[in-house]
C-alpha cells in the first residue's frame, strides 16, 4: 500500500510545473480531500461543480468592504481552490480524466474571477478614486474589463498551453493534455449528425480555445510542425532527443511564470487588497505585473522556440 507521500508525487502534473505552495500546501490538503471523496466515489467533475458554488460565494463575499465578509471570502475561496486541486488530483490517481473534466476545471476557474471581479467592480462604483474627489463610477466597469477580459484571460489560457507543452516534452503525449485545433476539428466532424447537440458545443467552443492558444505561439507552432514531421526518421533521432532536452531546458525557468499567472499570486493580492479595503489593487495589478511577467514569459517562450527551428534543420 503506497504511503501519503508516495501518492502525493504520484497526484503531481510533474515537478516542473508544480507551485511552492501548492507543493506545501494546496496539493497535501487536496490529497486528503481526493482520498476521502474517493471512498465514497464520488466523481471528480462533481467535486469541480462544488467548487465553482464555492467560487461564486466567495465573489459574493468580496462585494461587502467589512472585515468579517471579506475574511469569508478569503476561506470560501481556499475551498474552492482546495476542491480544484482536489479534482485533478483524485483524476490523476484513479484514471478518471476526461476531457470534459479538463474543461469544467477551466470553467470552474473563470466563475470565480468573473464573480470576484464584479463584486469589485459594484464595491467601488460608489467609492472614491485613490487620492481624488471623483467617485470611480462607471470608470471602474472599463478597469474591470481590461484587467479581466484583456489580460486575465489570455494570461491564463497561455499559462495553461505552456504547461501542457512542458509536459508534453517531459513525459509524452499520456502525460500532457496538449491538444490542437485541427484535432478538434477531426473530433467535431466525426460526430453524428443526430443526438449529439451538447458535444457539438462542447468541441466546437474547446476547438476555438485550443485556436486562440495557437494564433498566439507563431513560433512554437513552426517548431513543432516540424519536430513532428521528422518524428519516425532515424537518422534524426539524436538531434531530436537533444533539441527536447534543449527545449526543456529554456521552458524550466518559464514555468514559475506559469504558475504565478494562474491561481496562487492572483487570490493572494486578491485577499490582501480586499481586506485592507483597497480592492482597485487588484485589477491593476492584474493590468500592470501580470501582464508584464505574460509578455516576458510570451516572448522568452517564442525566441526558443524559434532558436530550435534552426536547430532542427
Amino acid at each position: 500500500m503506497s504511503s501519503f507521500k508516495e501518492l502525493l508525487q504520484a497526484s503531481f502534473k510533474s515537478n516542473d510545473t508544480e507551485e511552492w505552495l501548492d507543493v506545501h500546501f494546496t496539493r497535501p490538503i487536496g490529497l486528503v480531500f481526493a482520498l476521502f471523496w474517493n471512498k465514497l466515489n464520488v466523481h471528480p467533475n462533481t467535486i469541480t461543480v462544488l467548487s465553482i458554488f464555492l467560487g461564486v460565494a466567495a465573489g459574493y463575499m468580496f462585494y461587502y468592504p467589512d472585515t468579517q465578509h471579506n475574511i469569508m471570502g478569503v476561506v470560501l475561496l481556499m475551498f474552492a481552490n482546495f476542491c480544484d486541486s482536489t479534482d485533478g488530483q483524485m483524476a490523476r490517481l484513479t484514471g478518471k480524466k476526461t476531457l470534459i473534466g479538463r474543461m469544467l476545471d477551466g470553467f470552474s476557474g473563470d466563475v470565480w474571477f468573473f464573480c470576484i471581479y464584479l463584486a469589485i467592480a459594484f464595491r467601488l462604483m460608489n467609492d472614491n478614486i485613490p487620492n481624488t474627489d471623483m467617485k470611480w463610477g462607471l470608470w471602474i466597469w472599463a478597469v474591470i474589463v481590461v484587467a479581466g477580459i484583456l489580460c486575465h484571460s489570455p494570461q491564463s489560457s497561455l499559462s495553461d498551453y505552456y504547461r501542457q507543452i512542458h509536459l508534453f516534452f517531459l513525459k509524452g503525449k499520456s502525460g500532457s493534455e496538449l491538444d490542437s485545433y485541427e484535432g478538434q476539428k477531426k473530433v467535431l466532424a466525426e460526430l453524428p449528425a443526430k443526438g449529439s447537440f451538447w458535444a457539438r458545443i462542447f468541441y466546437s467552443n474547446y476547438a476555438k480555445y485550443c485556436r486562440s492558444q495557437e494564433k498566439r505561439t507563431p513560433e512554437f507552432q513552426k517548431f513543432f510542425k516540424q519536430w513532428n514531421e521528422l518524428a519516425g526518421k532515424e537518422e534524426y533521432n539524436e538531434k531530436r532527443e537533444q533539441v527536447k532536452k534543449e527545449f526543456l531546458a529554456g521552458s524550466r525557468p518559464l514555468m514559475p511564470y506559469t504558475n504565478l499567472l494562474t491561481f496562487n499570486l492572483r487570490a493572494i493580492v486578491c485577499y490582501v487588497s480586499c481586506l485592507i479595503n483597497h480592492p482597485w489593487i487588484y485589477p491593476m495589478f492584474e493590468i500592470v505585473i501580470m501582464s508584464f511577467m505574460y509578455i516576458y514569459m510570451h516572448s522568452k517562450h517564442e525566441k526558443m522556440c524559434a532558436s530550435l527551428i534552426e536547430k532542427l534543420k
